[in-house]
């Protein structure tokens, strides 16, 4: 038994129904439908209903994962949640409300947030945790974001987050199975650590009636924010993929599929040339937006189900966030049904 042999034994996801077209969105935001379309990369963006809360949809995701895993509930170990700060309530642990609702009443529960990041990261501290404490045996990461919420397409200054959707993704990691993680990468720069937020409801400035107008997402400088971003985001992607790979023993040429969040078009593409990857190699989710630190997720569920991955394959999910945070994950994909020792 290899017990640094950890990997993915299950993947669900959950994505609402509704949709806003690129017609929509250009309507609500003046700009021309083709700039949505080539620009922003946006066919149509998922639109979520009255009932699809963060957590709620976390945990729709956490049991199809399960039962992709073929593991009960009751036998979930650790339960690390991913959903976004924003949330059902502003102060309160989500992942311990999704455990029980999904049924893993065995289970500790915590939060993780590191924004878009976060599936990423949570992965790694699955794989972890399970190599540290010989008496976890399943841990499931997962969690919902609708941030799309707190974006008005009337401030141009937040165009570039124009794409925030709505869903949930989930994973089920275990010990000696699945698709095995590898090496893994982070980089964090709190230099733009103030750069995207909330301005209200916090310590700094409480709400109030007066200032509910201010409960979205904000960029304060956004020329400032511009110039110092594209000079380094870029290069961040492909430093954690370079060093996610290395630490798995391969090499770029290596990498069979890029599972990444959605961009814009032409850094999507971009960061495929600097890689050395086509377009065949990832999955662009045009038809869905930005699901925050769900895409990874999402993009290897649609790579599996379309038969793009492969058993033997070498993927990478790879992840930026605000804040700013730039997350990479190799993994071994296996063939089907691997069941651990």
């Amino acid at each position: 038994m290899n017990r640094n042999h950890v990997g993915i034994t299950g993947l669900g996801t959950y994505v609402p129904a509704g949709r806003l077209s690129a017609a929509d969105l250009a309507e609500a935001s003046g700009l021309p439908e083709w700039v949505v379309r080539e620009k922003l990369g946006i066919t149509a963006r998922v639109l979520p209903g009255a009932d699809d809360h963060p957590v709620a949809m976390g945990v729709t995701a956490g049991a199809r994962a399960l039962q992709d895993a073929g593991v009960r509930p009751e036998d979930v170990d650790v339960v690390i949640s991913m959903t976004e700060e924003y949330k059902e309530y502003p102060v309160w642990t989500a992942g311990i409300k999704l455990a029980y609702d999904v049924g893993a009443r065995n289970a500790y529960a915590y939060d993780l947030g590191q924004k878009c990041g976060t599936a990423v990261l949570a992965l790694k501290q699955a794989k972890d945790l399970l190599i540290a404490d010989p008496s976890v045996d399943v841990v499931l990461v997962a969690g919902g974001y609708r941030n799309s919420d707190l974006i008005r397409f009337t401030d141009p200054d937040v165009r570039f987050m124009y794409n925030l959707g709505a869903g949930a993704g989930a994973a089920v990691v275990q010990r000696n199975a699945g698709h095995q993680l590898l090496g893994a990468s982070i980089v964090t720069d709190g230099s733009f650590s103030l750069d995207v937020l909330v301005p209200v409801g916090g310590t700094k400035e409480p709400l109030t009636s007066a200032n509910l107008d201010d409960y979205r997402l904000r960029v304060p400088d956004p020329a400032g924010m511009k110039a110092r971003l594209e000079s380094t985001s870029l290069d961040n992607f492909v430093t954690v993929v370079e060093r996610a790979v290395a630490k798995s023993g391969a090499a770029l040429a290596d990498i069979d599929y890029l599972a990444m969040l959605h961009v814009k078009r032409s850094a999507h593409d971009y960061l495929l040339n600097r890689l050395g990857l086509t377009e065949r190699q990832s999955t662009y989710l045009s038809d869905y937006g930005h699901l925050g630190q769900v895409d990874q997720l999402l993009s290897l569920e649609i790579a599996r189900d379309n038969g793009t991955l492969k058993p033997g394959d070498l993927a990478v999910a790879v992840a930026a966030g605000v804040g700013y945070v730039w997350n990479a994950i190799a993994l071994r994909w296996a063939g089907a049904a691997e069941a651990p020792a």
